[in-house]
């Protein structure tokens, strides 16, 4: 899976950067939380930090276009996303789990 930035923006108010992405796979559409994960490698960021919010794939492409929310701290990220977002991308479930537990 190759990712290709397409552009970004930066966004200080929210304390985040605004991207779009290129991914040219092999297989099927790759899942949110590779592409999450692939994206946050490629831009040295840990993954609670991104956002993926939407994957493109015209029918019968090996293309898919996306857009993300890359944020300076993972704190930041869940303070200004809103819960369904935050869930798709898995960021804070591990605190959830953490507390659910003790």
């Amino acid at each position: 899976m190759d990712i290709d930035i397409i552009s970004e923006e930066e966004n200080p108010m929210l304390h985040r950067t605004d991207v779009r992405f290129e991914i040219v796979h092999e297989d099927a559409t790759p899942a949110r939380l590779q592409v999450r994960d692939s994206l946050a490698a490629k831009l040295d960021k840990d993954a609670a930090e991104v956002v993926v919010h939407e994957l493109n794939t015209k029918f019968g492409m090996r293309r898919t276009v996306g857009y993300a929310k890359v944020y300076e701290t993972a704190e930041d990220a869940e303070d200004v996303e809103q819960d369904y977002m935050l869930d798709r991308n898995a960021i804070g479930a591990d605190e959830d789990a953490e507390a659910e537990e003790a």
